[in-house]
């Protein structure tokens, strides 16, 4: 009778695709979109450079996903029952994560995405991705009365706006203290243009 092998959660596969697609955030954020070889990234993920081509044949396709996945950690949205609480949370780690390399590297091909066509269509699906995490709070804090019914593009650019000029001015960090005059405004607003 052979014993049932235990299998890595990801194993190694999953592991050297996330270096890699770390590596190519990062040289994005250093070196711009069009700035980086697939040999240092490669060479930065401590991979094969044949490994970064088999995945991903092209720059384009190689860039998206790894701007994907960047935005995937850059920040989250979480419900708790204190929208309040979770737009602060959300808030803070979003100024972490446009702080972190990755998340520069996001904010950089953004910006970059309008002479781009391919860029555009991945920042807009990381942008769509974001709005959808938003919405879906939004909802169920409508749903149980705590704020009017409103846009979410609209809510998340009012809370990411101020957030995104803070980090870019870079003069000091972040702070819980932020994070909640931006929200407190905000949700009054919300409130306030509802009567």
């Amino acid at each position: 009778m052979t014993k049932p092998v235990a299998q890595r959660p990801g194993g190694r596969t999953a592991r050297v695709r996330a270096q890699i697609l770390d590596a190519t955030a990062r040289l994005v954020a250093r070196d711009g979109i069009a700035g980086f070889r697939y040999e240092e990234v490669a060479e930065l993920a401590g991979a094969h450079k044949m490994t970064v081509y088999r995945n991903w044949p092209d720059r384009n396709s190689l860039v998206s996903e790894a701007l994907l996945a960047a935005a995937e950690h850059t920040a989250t949205l979480s419900d708790t029952g204190d929208l309040r609480q979770d737009l602060v949370d959300f808030l803070l780690a979003l100024a972490a994560g446009m702080a972190d390399p990755t998340g520069r590297a996001l904010v950089l091909a953004i910006q970059s995405a309008k002479d781009n066509p391919d860029l555009r269509a991945t920042t807009n699906t990381v942008l769509a991705h974001r709005v959808a995490l938003v919405q879906h709070r939004v909802d169920h804090a409508v749903a149980l009365g705590e704020i009017p019914q409103v846009d979410a593009l609209l809510l998340a650019d009012l809370l990411s706006g101020p957030v995104q000029l803070h980090v870019s001015r870079d003069l000091r960090p972040f702070t819980r203290e932020d994070a909640e005059r931006i929200v407190d405004v905000v949700l009054a607003g919300l409130r306030a243009t509802a009567r």
